[in-house]
C-alpha cells in the first residue's frame, strides 16, 4: 500500500484520482466524507479504519480513488460496500480494449507539486541520468517517495475546510468545470459528453491521506499505541 500521496500518485496508469475532502462526523447520524458538492457516506457499522477517521473531523484530507474503484452503474446495482455518486461526462478516451471516462463530480482536485516538477517541461532539453550537477529524475523520485525530502507533499486550498450540504455550492467559489475523476470502463459503453451518469464507489479501495500527504486510511501498520 502507498505510504504517502506522492507514491500513490506516481504508481499506476491512469494516475490515481486525488480529491480534496473533509470528514463529516456528527455526534448522531451517519459519518461521511464531504467532497464539496457530494458526500461519500461510510457504511455502518464502521470498519476500524473508518472509525479512526472520526478524529479528522473538520480537517482537510485527500481522498484517493483509483479508476478501478469507481464504476458507472445505478444505485440499484450497488454491491455491499459501494456508495453512489454522480458525474458529468467531460470527455472519453477510447483506447481499444477499454475507455477512460473523464468526469466532473464537483470536487476539487489535490495537486502533488513534487510529482509535477519531476516532469520535464515541453520543449525543455532532457537531462541525462548521471550527468554532473545533481541526481537524475529517477533518483529524485526515489528520494521523495521514501520521505527523504521534507516539506508538504500536496497543495490544497489555503482557505479552511467548509462542509456543504448535498447539492449546495459555496457562493465565493467558482463552479468546477474541469474533470476531477477518471473512471475505467469497457470500450462498448457509449456516453454523451455533457450527460450525467450514476457512479458507484467501492469504499474497500478508498485511500485517505492527511493534509501533509501521509496515509491515514487504510491505517499504517506502524502507528504506535494501537493494537488492532
Amino acid at each position: 500500500l502507498p505510504e504517502n500521496v506522492f507514491v500513490a500518485a506516481f504508481i499506476g496508469t491512469p494516475r490515481i484520482n486525488l480529491l480534496q475532502a473533509v470528514v463529516h462526523a456528527p455526534l448522531e447520524g451517519r459519518m461521511s466524507i464531504d467532497l464539496g458538492r457530494q458526500r461519500l457516506p461510510l457504511p455502518e457499522p464502521l470498519s476500524p479504519d473508518h472509525q479512526l477517521l472520526r478524529i479528522q473531523q473538520g480537517r482537510r484530507i485527500i481522498v484517493g480513488l483509483r479508476s478501478e474503484a469507481v464504476r458507472i452503474a445505478p444505485p440499484s446495482q450497488a454491491r455491499p460496500g459501494e456508495v453512489a455518486l454522480s458525474g458529468i461526462v467531460e470527455h472519453v478516451e477510447y483506447q481499444g480494449h477499454e475507455a477512460l471516462v473523464h468526469l466532473n463530480t464537483g470536487s476539487q482536485p489535490a495537486v502533488v507539486p513534487d510529482l509535477e516538477s519531476a516532469r520535464p517541461e515541453h520543449g525543455a532539453p532532457r537531462r541525462r541520468r548521471g550527468a554532473a550537477g545533481g541526481a537524475g529524475v529517477l533518483e529524485r523520485l526515489k528520494e521523495r517517495a521514501t520521505g527523504h525530502i521534507g516539506g508538504p507533499a500536496v497543495a490544497l486550498d489555503e482557505r479552511g475546510p467548509e462542509v456543504l450540504p448535498p447539492g449546495a455550492r459555496s457562493p465565493d467559489r467558482p463552479a468546477v468545470t474541469a474533470s476531477d475523476l477518471v473512471v475505467r470502463t469497457g470500450p462498448d459503453m457509449r456516453l454523451r459528453t455533457g450527460g450525467q451518469v450514476p457512479l458507484l464507489v467501492d469504499l474497500a479501495h478508498l485511500y485517505v491521506f492527511d493534509h501533509q500527504g501521509r496515509r491515514i486510511c487504510p491505517l499504517p501498520k506502524d502507528v504506535p499505541g494501537l493494537d488492532m
